[in-house]
């Protein structure tokens, strides 16, 4: 058997810091092939990841994770060590306690009861990732790409992300809203303040195109998710002189945006409004996308009513489905099989003193037991 907190202190006592892995990948690999799982490490680039199997059979049940996790910031402003895994007061410290290295010690240990029970009827899997933090390029996205060229079956996927909102059990994402970062360069004439004729200032023509960006009102909403919108969160103009003219302006943007929309398709509206904000200037403007993911929503179903009743039978509420916050590998993943995201309550994901109660911790591995059962009594032949 498996001890979630104590499979949790391992994991967080290993500074997996993306993209190191610090032997996290090892602790999950040691504690899954205890259990009878076939596990196989998948490198991309310096980051390693992990897709284990229990079983052959179908349907085929994947956990999602990942061991990877953000810096932690001000050192000296932690409690406790970021990386001691302390236990004060029934509440567990360290970087990692919440997003996510918990869930997957949850889930592991939920999978060794299901196990000695006898109730995997089909198969258990586990796809874990060292990038999810990071750019995700060498992770999650490129495990799916090998399996799908493998034509390895995965049925339904949970991720483990903390997706409770004030408390335990609460929400349950059953989607994500689609990403996309743009970097915008106006390229002008540096020139003397005094003589602009000589000059072409690409200051106005950025501010006129970021103000046509922000005048559009993307939609209204979609039917399970919020409105769309899009957020400048860079302006630079290299420039520290006051009677200079710069040569060279930059922003930078992002737009979260629901099924109204594509990334494609918004990334070339971008670029038709850089057209036009351009027009008659004797410079250029740039526009590079990047999308991160697109918009996705597993509709209610079987598969969401099998969590959602693991959920409501340890916690006695009913959860949210939500397509809510950020994006997720959960992007990734829904080019395999339906998916959706379950965990701990969010609120000190990525701050000082992250921190998990262990009871909580202990309720979210309940509840993967449930699912588990659940799961092959509803799925399995």
């Amino acid at each position: 058997m498996i001890d979630a907190i104590d499979l949790t202190k391992a994991l967080i006592r290993r500074p997996s810091v993306t993209p190191a892995d610090a032997g996290a990948m090892d602790v999950v690999e040691a504690a899954l092939a205890g259990l009878g799982f076939s596990c196989r490490r998948l490198r991309f680039g310096e980051i390693e990841n992990l897709y284990a199997r229990y079983g052959t059979a179908r349907p085929n049940l994947c956990f999602a994770g990942h061991t990877d996790v953000v810096p932690v910031g001000d050192a000296a402003a932690w409690s406790q060590g970021a990386f001691d895994a302390a236990e004060i007061k029934g509440v567990l410290i360290g970087r990692g306690a919440v997003d996510m290295k918990s869930a997957i010690a949850a889930f592991a240990a939920a999978c060794a009861t299901a196990i000695e029970a006898g109730k995997v009827t089909g198969s258990l899997s586990f796809l874990i990732t060292g990038d999810e933090e990071g750019v995700a390029t060498h992770g999650t996205k490129m495990v799916v790409e090998a399996l799908e060229i493998e034509e390895e079956v995965i049925d339904h996927c949970v991720v483990g992300e903390p997706t409770s909102s004030a408390r335990f059990g609460d929400m349950i994402k059953v989607g994500r809203r689609g990403s996309i970062n743009v970097e915008i360069t106006v390229h002008g004439v540096q020139g003397h303040v005094a003589y602009p004729h000589r000059a072409a200032n690409p200051v106005p023509v950025l501010l006129t195109l970021l103000q046509r960006l922000q005048t559009r009102v993307l939609d209204d909403g979609y039917p399970e998710f919020q409105p769309s919108n899009l957020e400048i969160t860079r302006i630079d103009v290299p420039n520290t002189a006051t009677n200079v003219i710069p040569g060279t302006a930059r922003a930078q943007l992002n737009i979260r945006f629901n099924p109204h929309h594509s990334g494609a398709d918004l990334a070339a509206w971008i670029a038709s409004e850089a057209q036009a904000a351009g027009e008659g200037f004797e410079g250029t403007v740039a526009v590079v996308p990047q999308i991160s993911g697109e918009a996705f929503l597993t509709a209610p179903g079987p598969f969401t009513e099998v969590v959602a009743a693991a959920v409501r039978a340890v916690t006695g509420s009913d959860p949210e489905l939500s397509t809510s916050g950020g994006t997720s590998d959960a992007r990734f993943i829904r080019a395999l099989c339906p998916v959706v995201e379950f965990g701990l309550v969010g609120t000190t994901m990525h701050q000082v003193d992250e921190r998990a109660p262990v009871s909580e911790i202990r309720q979210l591995q309940a509840v993967y037991e449930r699912l588990i059962a659940g799961y092959f009594t509803a799925f399995a032949a």
